[in-house]
């Protein structure tokens, strides 16, 4: 049995239909449930973390695409706890599966974590990546991708570069789409955790949606 069937039997049969139903609603319809619930998911990986080792080997490619296409949506949010658990062991040669992974299925449920921890982590230890890779997305065209260059630097605090979030920021202020209202809100709200008046003065000074006002602003 591989590691894969492994986990799918573990899933499998702890499955619940009358919880897949309101995850589904809550998810827009987007996806479907087997109907684990968050604790419930994380015991479970437990469990299997500890049985088959797979932390203790090196970080797996194909583990986690294999997990990116199983049809319920559980197995992506395994595929992102086995990412968490596995983060140290990131590095720039990792970013094009992140990219792969932020481009396929993409929901703010499995972007958001990408872009704040392994996206963060990577672009933090190799800052290289910014004009290389990270630059791209955010003066792209695919929504998910400038959504995470907005994002990546939400836990960075008194590390954060405020010109690039700026700059990032206003790159993508006209858009109409809701996501990146958000991402700009929710941006603008952790950095003035760290320099409230910066954001202010930055909110006050610049067009921005009225959405990512109000979010952004929250702690003003």
């Amino acid at each position: 049995m591989t590691k894969i069937d492994r986990l799918v039997d573990l899933f499998e049969a702890s499955r619940n239909p009358e919880n897949a139903i309101p995850m589904q609603n809550y998810m827009k319809g987007n996806f479907l449930f087997l109907g684990i619930k968050t604790p419930e998911r994380r015991e479970l990986l437990k469990r299997y973390f500890l049985e088959t080792q797979i932390l203790k080997e090196p970080f797996q490619h194909e583990f986690v695409l294999t997990l990116w296409e199983l049809e319920k949506r559980e197995y992506q949010y395994a595929a992102l706890d086995y990412i968490s658990r596995s983060i140290k062991k990131l590095s720039k040669e990792d970013l094009p599966l992140m990219e792969k992974l932020i481009t396929t299925k993409s929901w703010w449920d499995t972007v958001d974590m990408l872009a704040a921890h392994p996206i963060g982590r990577i672009a933090k230890e190799s800052p290289e990546v910014i004009q290389e890779t990270i630059e791209e997305w955010a003066y792209g065209d695919h929504l998910w991708l400038r959504r995470t260059a907005i994002l990546f630097q939400l836990g960075y605090k008194k590390e954060t570069d405020e010109g690039l979030l700026y700059r990032y920021i206003l790159q993508n202020a006209d858009s109409k789409e809701f996501f990146i209202q958000k991402a700009i809100g929710w941006a603008l709200r952790e950095y003035s955790k760290t320099n409230a008046a910066s954001v202010k003065k930055f909110i006050q000074d610049n067009e921005l949606p009225k959405l990512s006002i109000r979010e952004g602003s929250k702690y003003l």
